[in-house]
């Protein structure tokens, strides 16, 4: 079943929405959306490094995270890992923003929730330069070893209490800027996020660039930029990158052929297909990363 790029975090308990996924090349515990997998949710999303180096891409802005630290990331915000050393790690907290309001219409909501995550905010980096920074890291390296015990009566209490304090420690540190550039960040995103939806969705079908523009109602040149400006690529290459990672999973789980697998990922011709797997696969054919696989 294809995945779409709008991700709706499946939490263990509904009745208290908190979910730590860890992630490494290989998977996600539990399962979830992992490396180089790009995607966005209506949740807020803290990454901290637990083991390596990763490179996080939000908003088509690069950030290196080594071991230790950590990126705060606003909610329907565009992001992907698309590095990680070998045998790194990293944990993701996700949480949707009511979480921090206590009750909705609140005051905590309306002065300190609210006018951060309605705002053109897109992703805050901590390092642990500084000594507010440390303290997060602590809480969030805490909060790991908490979601990693066997759960004690009152756990949802503590998680909550000190996801909260988390909050407040980042908000009083940082202050949002000034820019009306708001309205327009965010129109930026959901025109991306239509296009490449829709991606997603015809990947299989012979689309053209005028249909990748058209799902955003913007001219061809202008969906050109955004694609540029946000995933550093064209449109037509994203497409075929795509293809290429559809391609994978037929590979990995079926038995079709890979004349047959071309032409399921949308591929009109199984040498231009081959061509673009070797592209991205250095120089290893389908047959060459089928073997692989089943070793």
């Amino acid at each position: 079943m294809e995945k779409p790029l709008h991700e709706t975090i499946q939490y263990p308990d509904t009745s208290f929405p908190y979910i730590m996924y860890t992630h490494t090349i290989h998977d996600s515990i539990p399962e979830g959306r992992g490396f180089n997998d790009l995607h966005w949710h209506e949740d807020l999303q803290i990454t901290l490094v637990t083991k390596g180096t990763l490179v996080i891409q939000v908003n088509g802005m690069d950030h290196e995270l080594h071991t230790g630290q950590a990126i705060l990331i606003n909610k329907s915000i565009l992001h992907v890992t698309t590095h990680l050393t070998h045998n790194g790690q990293y944990v993701s907290f996700n949480f949707p923003e009511k979480l921090l309001a206590f009750y909705s219409d609140s005051a905590m909501e309306r002065n300190y929730v609210l006018p951060y995550t309605n705002s053109s905010f897109v992703s805050l980096v901590i390092k642990g330069e500084v000594t507010w920074e440390i303290q997060v890291l602590e809480m969030l390296w805490d909060m790991k070893a908490r979601f990693e015990k066997t759960k004690q009566w009152g756990w949802e209490y503590e998680v909550s209490i000190q996801t909260v304090q988390l909050w407040l420690t980042i908000i009083s540190n940082f202050s949002l800027s000034t820019e009306e550039a708001s309205a327009n960040v965010k129109r930026q995103q959901e025109r991306l996020q239509f296009m490449l939806s829709f991606i997603h969705r015809h990947y299989a079908d012979p689309i053209t660039l005028q249909e990748i523009a058209d799902a955003a109602h913007l001219s061809v040149s202008e969906c050109t930029r955004s694609f540029k400006r946000t995933i550093h690529m064209t449109p037509y290459a994203y497409l075929i990158k795509y293809r290429i990672k559809k391609s994978c999973e037929l590979l990995s789980s079926t038995d079709y052929t890979i004349t047959e697998i071309a032409h399921r990922v949308g591929f009109n011709h199984v040498n231009h297909f081959i061509q673009s797997f070797k592209k991205q696969h250095q120089q290893r054919t389908p047959n060459d990363f089928r073997r692989g696989r089943v070793k």
